[in-house]
């Protein structure tokens, strides 16, 4: 099998996965609850309360032309990431309508939006995470941007803001209220599952002792150190400061270590958001001494 052809079947995989459980989480607590939604889903609520079309055939539709506009106006590769996307939800929400029929695990309007928060945040992370995109209502920021620079994560919250008043015309306000923590919910998992596993920890000290500090990093960690050249602020004198990036579980070693050889030394640890390069995301390189 090539390279490429072993990076597209997770990816497939992953989105085909993320792009189901939306479905059925989308089944299961926001079509019993009748709770407001943002984005494709939403639109397609609104337009079930107004023309009677159902949710899926709607969904069906729209990402379709969404995946032409997308198409026209991003290029062949963005469609591309998005043609699974664009179908399969649509035909998962009818395959779980069908096989479901009316169960409902709850209606309670507190659990659906606990739930349905984390779940839809949970599979469209999963999606996001193997370079797909979820098409429907992701599409119009985009082409926005392309054509006018207007800021993708605007236009977005503008978009399920509308799409979030035009249901709270016709739901009363608590349902309305709930609508607003469901979107917040989601954010923030998607958010969560955007960043897992990528977080590393940061370390940067300051010591008369540097030499010691870097090579029990080296060897006792065995974390990469660089070694930058600084100016006391106070002093004016020249001195070094250690950088090593480690895993978090790593942390309380390395400061035992540290304070061990230099317990006055000055230290600042700071948590990254992704790191990339040898040892993390490519394999260390040892060369021969």
């Amino acid at each position: 099998m090539k390279p490429t052809s072993r990076r597209l079947l997770p990816c497939l995989v992953c989105t085909a996965a993320g792009n189901i459980v939306f479905a059925l989480v989308v089944k299961l607590f926001l079509l019993p609850s009748g709770l407001p939604s943002g984005g494709t889903t939403g639109l397609a609520l609104i337009v079930r309360r107004l023309c009677g079309i159902p949710v899926p055939a709607f969904v069906l539709i729209f990402n379709v032309l969404m995946l032409l506009l997308g198409l026209c106006i991003l290029g062949r590769s963005f469609a591309a990431t998005t043609v699974l996307s664009s179908v399969l939800y649509p035909l998962a929400l009818e395959g779980w309508n069908r096989l479901l029929g009316d169960v409902a695990l709850t209606t309670d309007p507190v659990l659906c939006t606990a739930f349905a928060g984390l779940g839809v945040g949970l599979s469209l992370g999963v999606v996001i995470r193997s370079g797909s995109s979820t098409g429907g209502m992701d599409i119009p920021p985009l082409v926005l941007h392309r054509l006018w620079k207007i800021p993708v994560s605007v236009s977005l919250y503008a978009f399920d803001c509308l799409i979030l008043l035009a249901q709270a015309v016709y739901n009363p306000p608590e349902k309305t209220l709930y609508g607003v923590l469901l979107i917040l919910l989601t954010s923030a998992t998607l958010d969560k599952m955007l960043m897992l596993g990528a977080s590393r920890t940061q370390v940067k000290v300051v010591s008369t002792r540097t030499e010691e500090i870097r090579a029990a990093i080296l060897t006792r960690i065995d974390r990469g150190v660089t070694m930058l050249e600084a100016e006391g602020g106070y002093s004016r004198e020249p001195r070094q400061v250690i950088l090593s990036v480690i895993s978090n579980r790593e942390l309380p070693r390395l400061e035992r270590l540290i304070h061990a050889i230099d317990p006055a030394c000055f230290m600042i640890v700071s948590r990254v958001t992704e790191v990339t390069g040898r040892g993390f995301t490519l394999t260390k390189d040892f060369k021969e001494e």
